[in-house]
């Protein structure tokens, strides 16, 4: 439902982290007013430049399923959030909401589902990935199409159910000093309980869990590595340095400055940590972009994968590239190939 907001409140009622709103002075078009729009003409190119190599990487990644896997493990892929990402480049670059009421609500689902869901899905094919590595024998029954699914449905409960309340909340909001229109998360008369309840959640369920969950898999994971024989055990070693690395640089700094955001007791901090949080709110959004990379395409086996597709589509290149053909048993070392 659109309600009139007062023109003095219009850019400091709603500094939620999913606020991507333009701030504009009501006392005309000052220098600071033109650089905060060219930073939203950068934000809007940005986010037109992952949602092209995101969707490119991870439809090959389904793709590449599709063609030789069974489905039997789970892989995190971002479609949902990624296809909200045009319409937030264009609000991004117009600074207004032009989609209408029922996009805004579709959109901001489809944003709240996606980017939420893509953590637990990391933390989920993190756990499977462990299963595999450190109980490569005795998981075999437990790692399949059935386990998948379940895994899944469950992921998709948890998700929908955290963000119930931002979905319903997710309203048109206009401001009467320029009748710009913004799509976004109707806070004004939100409980203080229901808040902290939200908040808290964001916090644990969908990152402190996340973190510890990867970083305990991942260490068992090196370690299971370390006392094999396998001869390239150091690369795999380095790769899931890299890969809890990434996680934490992308994640770290927007959570930590939402409790900043939520900490603050001034109108100007709140201000100060809403510009930050948008900032911290790119490095999340580029490990949508980078995580196909390390996730699917580092591992062996998805490199022949790729490299078969390649082939078939162009048979002269046969002869200049190289494919293993040979089978992947589960097994320790066939499951390294594909971290």
């Amino acid at each position: 439902m659109d309600y009139a907001m007062d023109s003095t409140n219009a850019s400091t009622e709603y500094p939620d982290y999913y606020n991507l709103s333009l701030n504009i002075s009501d006392y005309g078009y000052t220098e600071e007013v033109r650089q905060e729009e060219q930073s939203l003409y950068i934000l809007a190119i940005f986010y037109s430049l992952v949602f092209a190599f995101s969707l490119c990487a991870n439809v090959l990644v389904l793709v590449i399923i599709h063609r030789f896997e069974k489905l039997t493990t789970v892989t995190n892929l971002p479609l949902l959030f990624i296809s909200s990402l045009p319409f937030v480049a264009v609000y991004q670059l117009r600074s207004h909401w032009p989609f209408g009421r029922l996009m805004c609500k579709i959109v901001g689902s489809l944003y709240y589902l996606g980017f939420n869901s893509s953590v637990l899905f990391l933390a989920l094919m993190t756990f499977d990935r462990y299963l595999a590595v450190v109980y490569s024998i005795s998981s075999g029954r437990l790692r399949s199409r059935a386990y998948a699914l379940v895994s899944c449905g469950v992921v998709w409960m948890v998700t929908a159910l955290a963000c119930i309340k931002p979905m319903i909340r997710q309203k048109l909001i206009v401001r009467l000093v320029d009748d710009r229109i913004f799509c976004q998360e109707d806070e004004q008369t939100e409980n203080p309980v229901l808040w902290g309840l939200g908040f808290y959640m964001q916090l644990l369920l969908f990152f402190l869990f996340p973190l510890l969950l990867i970083i305990y898999c991942y260490m068992r994971i090196a370690c299971t590595v370390l006392s094999s024989h396998i001869g390239t055990k150091f690369k795999t070693v380095r790769l899931i340095f890299v890969i809890v690395l990434l996680f934490f640089t992308c994640w770290t700094p927007f959570n930590i400055a939402l409790l900043m955001h939520a900490c603050a007791s001034t109108p100007d901090e709140r201000e100060q940590w809403s510009s930050v949080l948008k900032v911290t709110q790119i490095f999340t959004h580029l490990y949508f972009c980078i995580s196909p990379i390390f996730y699917t395409f580092v591992g062996k086996k998805f490199q022949n994968y790729f490299l078969m597709l390649v082939v078939k589509r162009f048979p002269d290149l046969r002869k200049h590239i190289s494919i293993s053909q040979s089978k992947t048993n589960i097994s320790t070392k066939s499951t390294l190939n594909d971290l």
